[in-house]
């Protein structure tokens, strides 16, 4: 096949995307572009038969969940421009008729659906912050019922309709977040006090009988399940493990849940036994199952629908008997022109970082912190010598897991092998873990990625030295942009998608729910922290800047707007550095030359990142065409 064909054909994948099982538990509703574009489609669980409901009104973008109205007659999704992410909140049903339910400036994204069909419960951020807000479908009248400074989040409505529960914080410690349970209409809110002060708590579902929460929190380093009886007012722990773990919800009789536990870059489905307290593991093979996000995945008292997915094998729908532990395919994932035996596989491996690396900095000077244990992920190509993409991941509360991605898999039928690494401040480890990366972005986590880069140079000799790239999206092109300008000893080239440049500017325009949510709770304000914003700020050490490197950000970016990528490239050009004609739009033709020291690419009609194919085509063209031109010239000197 050759490399044209091999970026579409990948590219091209089907990918399915927020399966949700619809309340009689006969069908489930997912997103899926197997036409070329994201389309809503609803599988019949007992005949295999598959409609599509939708013709273009849905989203290109599948980011956002979708919901099944309380009759099953009609699917709740949420549109918005050009991915955008000011979401608006529609209904779709089997004839393809769509209507508004929710229209509002900002982003309204829908927490719960009433059992009665009559309410649903939503989140906005219209007046500012995400708080919460009920709307009745019958009158088509929208009404507030929270009014908090910081976010709410991780909301459900009890059985009966009366009663709301949800996190957020009101503490001073900004690392805070508590569970509460009010009024359908907001009033009487009540603090559980659900775990320990400077924790994280959060409700999960509500139990069967509306007496019962399913929360989860991390007072005792790692994540753990527990149950909180309202009437009693307390909660009981399920957390007999070595591991992290995030409950999920309650099976309809309310006598058993389930939790997702988080191993060594895997994720493996655990029911509980609410009485019992007893816990035991799905049996599935080893990689990654998981519920969905705000998705039902309740088919009946014993079956549940779990997806599963390995680096090699990409995400297939299951059900799942928990009375038998057998389990059958429901809908089976497409390859094209490819199999599993063309995928690469990931190697787990960990290594001792104290967060300063061999190589020298130049941006910040830093003494060795804690000695830590990271993971990291080591996807090999086979190419001898192989050229090395550094691929950290987002978030940064987040993990890289074996998993299938499209991407990955792209780098590495191109010979590129991939180095994904689990920094301190990653989830899947517990609190401490993910704390260690508080007030100190652009720290101690960096120098854990750099180290990984030098243990693998280190330890792998098959690794070509003189062509290593670091390549990231989100605050993974945080992570990008200052591996170059802290270690550029390290790196031949870098390719930053939508990355923060500039922290200040990130707080101040970015959406109410990340400013506090995360930039205020991971670094302070700017007016208590100056000095870190400036100090960890990439802009701010341009100069350092010493390998080609590609800035790709969507025009409708709303969590890390394209004003990050601006800046960098307004900076550079001051500094110096002459940018690059690319064949993608760019303000600043005028100034480019043919070979430049970077490149940079506006993209329109996209917001964080995008499913659509065509999008994702356009993504990884400009990927493959960067690696092709710079890393060339570092193999062609050697061969001179």
């Amino acid at each position: 096949m050759s490399d044209e064909n091999v970026l579409a054909e990948l590219a091209r994948l089907p990918e399915l995307a927020h399966p949700t099982v619809s309340p009689d538990g006969d069908r489930v509703a997912f997103y899926y572009n197997g036409t070329g574009r994201n389309e809503l489609h609803v599988l019949n669980l007992e005949t295999g038969e598959r409609e599509r409901w939708s013709d273009g009104e849905v989203p290109r973008n599948n980011r956002w969940p979708i919901r099944w109205g309380a009759d099953g007659d009609r699917v709740f999704f949420h549109r918005d421009e050009g991915g955008d992410e000011q979401n608006d909140v529609w209904a779709v049903d089997r004839d393809g008729d769509t209507e508004p339910i929710v229209e509002s400036d900002g982003q309204n994204t829908v927490q719960a659906v009433g059992e009665s069909g009559e309410t649903l419960l939503v989140g906005s951020n219209r007046d500012g912050q995400m708080n919460l807000y009920r709307h009745d479908l019958a009158a088509g009248e929208t009404t507030k019922l929270t009014e908090y400074d910081r976010s709410v989040r991780g909301a459900g409505l009890s059985p009966d309709g009366e009663r709301i529960a949800y996190a957020t914080n009101e503490a001073e410690d900004t690392s805070n977040t508590d569970v509460y349970v009010a009024d359908a209409d907001g009033s009487d809110p009540r603090n559980l006090g659900v775990g320990d002060a400077g924790a994280e708590a959060f409700p999960v579902d509500w139990g069967p009988d509306g007496e019962r929460l399913l929360v989860g929190d991390n007072a005792d380093d790692l994540d753990r399940s527990g149950i909180y009886d309202l009437e009693a007012d307390e909660v009981r722990w399920y957390d007999d493990t070595e591991y992290s773990e995030t409950p999920v919800f309650f099976t309809p009789g309310g006598d058993r849940f389930l939790a997702t536990r988080y191993r060594e870059a895997t994720t493996v489905p655990v029911v509980y036994d609410v009485e019992t307290g007893e816990g035991r593991e799905l049996d599935l093979p080893d990689g990654v199952a998981s519920f969905g996000w705000q998705s039902d995945r309740v088919v009946d008292d014993d079956r549940v629908l779990v997806g599963h997915t390995t680096p090699t094998t990409r995400e297939e729908l299951l059900v799942y008997d928990l009375s038998t532990d057998e389990y059958e395919t429901v809908f089976d994932r497409e390859y094209g022109p490819f199999s599993p035996d063309d995928f690469a596989d990931a190697e787990y491996f960990t290594f001792e970082s104290d967060g300063v690396p061999e190589t020298p900095a130049e941006a910040v000077d830093h003494d060795p912190y804690e000695t830590l244990e990271i993971g990291a992920l080591l996807y090999d190509s086979g190419e001898r010598p192989s050229p090395l993409v550094v691929n950290p991941h987002g978030g940064p509360r987040s993990m890289d897991q074996k998993a299938f991605s499209y991407r990955t898999q792209f780098l590495v039928q191109r010979g590129y092998s991939v180095l994904q690494v689990n920094y301190r401040g990653s989830s899947g480890r517990g609190r401490e873990f993910v704390q260690q990366l508080y007030d100190d972005w652009g720290g101690a986590e960096q120098g854990d990625i750099a180290t990984a880069v030098e243990h693998v140079l280190n330890t792998r000799d098959w690794i070509d030295e003189d062509r290593v790239v670091v390549f990231g999206g989100s605050y993974g092109g945080y992570s990008t942009y200052w591996q170059l300008v802290q270690y550029p000893d390290l790196y031949d080239a870098g390719i930053a998608w939508v990355g923060v440049t500039d922290l200040e500017d990130m707080y101040e325009n970015t959406m109410p729910h990340f400013r506090t949510g995360l930039m205020e709770k991971n670094l302070g304000t700017p007016e208590e922290n100056p000095g870190l914003y400036r100090e960890r700020s990439p802009v701010e050490h341009v100069e350092n800047l010493d390998a080609p490197l590609l800035m790709p950000h969507g025009v409708n970016d709303h969590r890390v707007p394209v004003s990050q990528a601006r800046i960098f490239r307004d900076a550079l050009l001051d500094a110096g550095y002459e940018e690059r004609e690319t064949p993608a739009a760019s303000p600043n033709d005028g100034e480019a030359v043919a070979n430049g020291d970077f490149e940079y690419a506006e993209l329109g009609e996209e917001g964080h990142g995008s499913s659509d194919v065509d999008q994702k085509i356009r993504s990884l063209e400009l990927l493959d065409e960067f690696l092709d031109r710079r890393l060339d010239a570092p193999a062609a000197t050697a061969d001179d």
